[in-house]
């Protein structure tokens, strides 16, 4: 069973669904018995309900594209996906 420290660090990841199937159940099973790090999981899905609608119709700053292709370097292909 994953631990408290454990479990935040690997939240953003399995809200992803980026977890490995064997992590993803441990900290499911984590997250079913320990109410505060169920409290941190809801905090963050929450944010990210809440920025993906807050951000849903907004336009790409000028410049930020370029600035985000600069950060993953050749791993960016130009099209928004990473690969």
């Amino acid at each position: 069973m994953a631990d408290c420290n454990e479990t935040l660090r690997e939240l953003e990841a399995f809200l992803d669904g980026e977890l490995p199937v064997d992590t993803r159940e441990s900290v499911h099973t984590h997250l079913e018995g320990c109410m505060d790090c169920l409290q941190a999981f809801d905090f963050h899905a929450e944010l990210r309900t809440v920025v993906r609608e807050k951000c849903r119709n907004d336009e790409i700053p000028p410049g930020l594209l370029a600035k985000i292709e600069q950060c993953f370097g050749e791993d960016f292909d130009g099209d928004g996906v990473i690969g």
